[in-house]
């Protein structure tokens, strides 16, 4: 490996220390229905984004809040002693991708028969913190 290509690494992980990001895989939500309620909290800080997630009728709203508690469990782990409040967490980017497609079969008319496609989606939630210094004290 050259050394332009190592330097490139290491920069990488370094910036992947500082994000903290949780993983929902095989969401039977179709994702442009998920993507309505991502991007509601797109850039929103982390309680304000918690509670947007609680009183939003929609479906896909209650898979949402537990992706974000969970990307805040992630973080508390790597942060132990230190408050959410403190640290101004806030949703850095989310992105919504298509997963498996299940496909049926509808009866139709005259013998026919129209094909269903049941969507689902993988969702990856990265949060950072505007508070730089409460994360170099924790280390």
């Amino acid at each position: 490996m050259g050394a332009r290509k190592r330097n490139s690494a290491e920069l990488r992980k370094e910036a992947k220390k500082n994000t903290y990001r949780a993983v929902l895989k095989n969401c039977p939500t179709s994702p442009r229905k998920m993507r309505l309620v991502t991007d509601l909290i797109k850039g929103v800080e982390v309680n304000k984004a918690l509670d947007i997630l609680k009183f939003s009728p929609q479906a896909a709203s209650r898979k949402l809040e537990r992706l974000l508690l969970s990307a805040i469990a992630n973080w508390q782990q790597k942060n132990e002693g230190t408050r959410v409040e403190d640290s101004k967490l806030y949703v850095s980017k989310i992105s919504v991708d298509g997963g498996r497609m299940l496909k049926r079969l509808q009866t139709a008319p005259q013998g026919r028969a129209y094909r269903i496609r049941k969507r689902s989606n993988h969702v990856t939630l990265f949060l950072e913190s505007t508070n730089k210094d409460i994360e170099n004290t924790s280390k």
